[in-house]
């Protein structure tokens, strides 16, 4: 496994490499900015991008939201995955946004988990973007890295990363530091045919080596 010395060199080489690393997804609101990241999952920031002008535009606000039904919504995200689940959850989040919260995006991931759609990971990329509250989200880049680096057991789950992460670096870095880590995920320690024999990283990463030879 690597040390907490490793971890942060690993970290500094990313962002080195993608110094301009930050959230793709684009939102004027907190409320949007949630739909936004609702929709991310299991889709990339640019298929979502694609199709939230019109949707925000549509609905600007909760309430605005709240007063429709999932049918509705369909038309403007068909052309993302898992679209009609995901329908059903703007929604319905609109929906406790307006019931329970006032209509306002909570800024605690105790009330964010609250929210259909929001899980943990959701919760943490909101509170991190938009509330500046130090959180390390774990998406599937962020664990595959960790997993290939042997920053953590092949089987750790991603609350294990999660406190992994926030346990090897100061809360101050951390939202640097899953933006690093999404980049080095979809442009160098790829899913598929990663780079691993000019990867910089190299000579502490035991995948990489095995892949390399």
């Amino acid at each position: 496994m690597l040390s907490k010395d490793q971890i942060e060199l690993a970290i500094a080489t990313m962002q080195e490499k993608y110094p301009q690393a930050r959230t793709s997804l684009v939102a004027d609101t907190d409320f949007h900015f949630l739909l936004a990241v609702i929709l991310s999952a299991q889709a990339t920031d640019k298929s979502v991008n694609l199709v939230t002008p019109a949707l925000f535009s549509r609905f600007p606000t909760p309430n605005d939201l709240a007063q429709v039904t999932a049918t509705d919504v369909k038309p403007y995200i068909k052309t993302i995955g898992l679209y009609r689940n995901k329908a059903r959850y703007l929604v319905a989040c609109a929906q406790k946004l307006v019931t329970d919260y006032g209509g306002v995006v909570p800024a605690q991931r105790e009330e964010l988990v609250k929210l259909p759609g929001v899980g943990r990971k959701t919760a943490n990329v909101v509170l991190s973007e938009r509330f500046g509250v130090p959180a390390f989200a774990v998406d599937t880049h962020v664990s595959r890295i960790a997993k290939r680096l042997q920053i953590v057991a092949a089987d750790a789950s991603v609350t294990l990363i999660e406190r992994k992460f926030m346990d090897s670096l100061p809360p101050e870095k951390w939202l640097d530091a899953h933006h690093a880590l999404i980049f080095w995920g979809r442009y160098w320690c790829t899913a598929r045919q990663p780079h691993c024999a000019t990867c910089p990283l190299l000579n502490i990463c035991a995948y990489g080596q095995e892949q390399a030879k």
